[in-house]
């Protein structure tokens, strides 16, 4: 079939949940993918930093390969043995006693609020409802009711109440709201330490290790969100690492199933962990052999790789390149590593039409909050391949959109 015959069936069949470019991908391979018609695109968006080690890894499609042909699913009423092996290279790697794998980023972000609910409980003898939890303006954490509860995008949550109670909103990087919000009931904070879907808004220096310093002093547990930002993204193996901090909860996901299978977890010490015993939460395919045998490979392709350093390598040098095209339609270039946003001005319009341009000269990126362009290629990328279509991205950002709309 031709483009436009796969996206009318996508119209006629799919929910409108998503608004994607008008584009049929069918392969993919490293840092490129191809569409139904075999025209050639460079990946600058990563499935939203779950394909870090870039599509299709050799190791991790093994990995994958060979565990299908063995086992797949057994569910955790039984050991199988590849969930250990891959637990502990998971918390040696990021340094803690236990982990507890789920599936979706969203899910790993609810077992990470169930656990500090019932620490919370336990360790402040709080009542049963009473138990809340800070978050920030601007966050994104998933899509399940309890998540766009404390969402603060009226689009995520229009018509979806009765909402969750227990989380106070204050606004992200403001460490003096922050000191204010804190209450006797207040377990834990949630944070991402950039927010990626809010349009990769990076707090002023320090921030995590301030909101880190108020935890510790209320005797709150810090739960930090690395679902985006984790596994390299940010030049750092985890984003908290730029300020030192150990967050309490650390939530994984996306380049944890090295974009081959869906993959989470949350890890913290036996403190936080021990809090669940046995019918207390559990999933039917959270730690599954599969699962497990690509998240290890996905795993040892980032240390082996040395993703992460080629990730604050490369996004420093990007990022300069990006400043250097001073485009008057450009507002700001913000980010850290290869989780780069370019701030179109509102006066400049919306931020769609640039990806659409982009998507012309075979360069996939896209919005975010509307007036930011999101680039986060695949971390596998090299400088050359970054070079190469530079031209094309200044010709895009110098365009007058505006003018050529009138």
């Amino acid at each position: 079939m031709r483009t436009d015959q796969y996206l009318s069936e996508a119209e006629r069949y799919s929910a409108h949940n998503y608004h994607p470019l008008p584009v049929v991908l069918a392969r993919g391979e490293g840092v490129y993918v191809w569409d139904v018609e075999g025209r050639r695109y460079l990946d600058m968006l990563s499935a939203y930093s779950a394909l870090n080690q870039g599509h299709r890894h050799p190791k991790i499609v093994q990995a994958l390969v060979e565990q299908a042909g063995q086992v797949t699913l057994t569910s955790r009423a039984f050991h199988n043995d590849r969930m250990g092996p891959f637990l502990r290279r998971l918390c040696e790697l990021a340094g803690y006693e236990q982990a507890l794998p789920m599936n979706t980023g969203a899910e790993a972000v609810e077992t990470a609020i169930k656990a500090a609910r019932k620490w919370g409980h336990r360790t402040k003898n709080l009542a049963e409802q009473r138990g809340e939890i800070i978050v920030f303006d601007g966050n994104f954490h998933g899509r399940t009711t309890t998540v766009v509860s404390f969402s603060s995008e009226p689009a995520y949550k229009e018509g979806f109440g009765p909402f969750t109670p227990g989380f106070r909103l204050v606004p992200y990087g403001d460490l003096d709201a922050l000191r204010r919000a804190f209450r006797d009931e207040t377990i834990a904070v949630l944070v991402e330490p950039i927010q990626g879907e809010a349009g990769v808004v990076v707090p002023p220096a320090g921030f995590l290790k301030g909101v880190a310093a108020l935890c510790r002093e209320h005797g709150a547990l810090l739960l930090a969100d690395e679902i985006q930002t984790g596994l390299g993204r940010t030049g750092r193996m985890f984003c908290s690492e730029w300020d030192g901090v150990r967050p309490d909860v650390l939530i994984l996901g996306k380049a944890l199933g090295g974009g081959v299978y869906p993959v989470s977890a949350v890890l913290a010490d036996h403190a936080v962990m021990d809090v669940f015993t046995p019918g207390t939460h559990g999933s039917t395919f959270g730690g599954n052999p599969l699962a497990a045998a690509v998240g290890l490979a996905s795993l040892d392709v980032l240390v082996e790789e040395r993703l992460a350093e080629r990730a604050a390598e490369l996004g420093e040098w990007f990022m300069d390149e990006l400043r250097a095209i001073d485009a008057p339609a450009v507002q700001e270039v913000r980010g850290r590593g290869l989780l780069i946003g370019v701030v179109v001005r509102e006066e400049a319009g919306r931020a769609r039409p640039y990806c659409e341009a982009l998507m012309e000269r075979g360069i996939l990126a896209k919005e975010t909050h509307d007036q930011v362009v999101r680039f986060a290629p695949p971390l596998v990328i090299t400088r050359a391949q970054l070079a190469e279509v530079l031209p094309a991205i200044r010709e895009v950002l110098l365009h007058d959109f505006v003018a050529a709309s009138v």
